[in-house]
């Protein structure tokens, strides 16, 4: 069977939950059909008519960007915009485009982990972290089904807790019910309360696999009605958020780091303020546009913080706290690409996946 649009967007999705993506974003399949089948997949940064026209000359009809192209309401398409004259493109030419963008800025696996890699970090952890992204689900179980329940749970995704798997809390308690009426009960009699022995089963998961976790918890269940509840959750998630923390292997001076930074993420130039120590090591960074991160790097003691996108007066805000290393949007996020094409690589064999060879980037520098 061949591989369709809807396969590439489940793996893309597992991997970077839509429901992580920002208010403001637009994330997803932007056009184009999910029964398709694939006959070649472009990655690029950004999508615009030169990479579409790629993507014909390749016979890629999948289009994987990180930056959507479509973020605000589109009410005509006359081809009066760079943006209107692609998707008029793409569609002609029957090619879906998919755009994954903070959705993957905000997974420990995405945007900020391989440059973290580029500057070869150790110690690495999300920045800020996430609030309101876990669920926490209650059940009461027979003593002697706990463990089946429980393995079911697990191998839904539900008890993965940073670097542990198949956390729970259990505890003994005795539940009581009175089945009535048309009722078939695993355990007693018709219209006879019953009192029963039952462990309480509590386990924590992201939010956005609460159906299969409840489909599971309902299928491996003895009884005819499970009693269970949902609660979400405000604790922080650590392994979704902005920015990542980690630190250099070896200290450098703040003169050979600059240096470093500047070969390491191949880019033309590196704005940045005066350096606050002679040597750094703690590493604060953020793909993409990053200022919104300053006070949260400053607080945890970052020697630098590594973003793009600062004005003017927005340098004078390290305040002789940090050094703010400003690399360029597109520069911070131009491995991006060879994250996904890894990912996709991984899974799909039948296809071609290629990297954009269209330099998307509007910047140049004299």
């Amino acid at each position: 069977m061949a591989t369709s649009v809807k396969d590439v967007v489940n793996l893309l999705e597992k991997w970077a939950p839509p429901s992580y993506q920002e208010d403001y974003d637009n994330s997803g399949l932007l056009t184009g059909n999910l029964n398709q089948p694939i006959t070649g997949v472009l990655v690029t940064l950004d999508c615009t008519e030169k990479v579409v026209e790629e993507a014909i000359d390749t016979r890629c009809n999948l289009i994987v960007a990180h930056h959507p192209l479509i973020f605000k309401g589109i009410k005509k398409l006359t081809g009066k915009n760079y943006v209107e004259r692609t998707l008029i493109k793409a569609i002609k030419q029957d090619i879906a485009i998919y755009a994954i963008h903070t959705n993957l800025d905000n997974v420990a696996t995405g945007v900020n982990q391989i440059i973290a890699s580029k500057l070869e970090l150790v110690n690495c952890r999300v920045l800020q972290p996430k609030k309101e992204t876990l669920a926490k689900l209650v059940t009461f179980v027979p003593p002697e089904q706990a463990g089946d329940v429980l393995d079911a749970l697990h191998l839904a995704g539900a008890g993965n807790i940073g670097h542990y798997k198949q956390c729970s809390f259990r505890v003994e308690g005795e539940g009581t019910f009175l089945p009535t009426g048309k009722a078939q009960p695993a355990i007693g009699q018709l219209n006879q309360l019953e009192t029963v022995k039952e462990t309480r089963i509590e386990v924590i998961f992201p939010q956005h696999l609460s159906s299969p976790i409840v489909a599971a918890l309902q299928e491996a269940h003895p009884y005819e009605e499970v009693a269970y509840y949902l609660s979400d959750l405000q604790n922080e998630n650590q392994e979704v958020g902005a920015g990542l923390i980690g630190e250099l292997k070896n200290e450098l001076p703040s003169d050979q780091f600059l240096s470093y930074l500047k070969k390491n993420m191949n880019t033309a130039c590196v704005r940045h303020t005066q350096p606050v120590k002679p040597h750094v090591k703690k590493i604060a960074l953020c793909g993409g546009a990053g200022r919104f991160l300053l006070p949260v790097a400053i607080a945890q003691q970052a020697d630098v913080l590594v973003s793009a996108d600062f004005k003017y007066h927005e340098f004078f805000d390290a305040d002789q706290k940090i050094m703010i290393a400003d690399i360029g949007h597109y520069e911070s996020e131009q491995f991006t690409k060879e994250l996904i094409v890894g990912v996709l690589k991984e899974k799909f064999t039948t296809f071609a996946i290629n990297f954009s060879k269209t330099t998307t980037n509007p910047i140049s520098y004299f």
